[in-house]
């Protein structure tokens, strides 16, 4: 039996990207010094991010507009994450496979964000 999300943290997606960002975090460690201030920290906080407007998604459920507003910033952030692990795989910062099995893991939580979209009204709270 599937338990019911009663927090952000409780939901699927969080704890994967949560997992992810931690990830992200360990690898960039091993980037050049001379991109701590660009695709280190970008990287960084986009992946950040997504847990972040996931936690402010889940606070915006009384408001469908608001909910998907969110949500939507979360699969922005999502891809754009996947956007800086190009650059790092293609400058050689990253092991390919790495790379793509990490990529791979953001395109499933792009899909779950887009489904909780396209489903809105499932996880809405009644209103106040």
């Amino acid at each position: 039996m599937a338990r019911i999300a009663t927090t952000h943290e409780d939901l699927d997606v969080y704890q994967r990207c949560f997992d992810l960002a931690g990830q992200i975090f360990e690898l960039t460690g091993s980037f050049p010094k001379e991109e701590r201030y660009a695709l280190t920290d970008q990287i960084r906080r986009s992946s950040r991010s997504v847990c972040a407007n996931l936690a402010e998604a889940w606070r915006k459920r009384r408001y469908r507009g608001a909910f998907i507003a969110k949500l939507s910033d979360v699969e922005a952030e999502l891809a754009e994450t996947q956007v800086w692990l190009s650059f790092a795989d293609r400058c050689g910062y990253l092991d390919s496979t790495v790379g793509d099995r990490l990529r791979t893991s953001y395109d499933s939580a792009i899909r779950t964000v887009v489904n909780m979209i396209l489903r809105a009204d499932d996880w809405l709270l009644p209103p106040p």
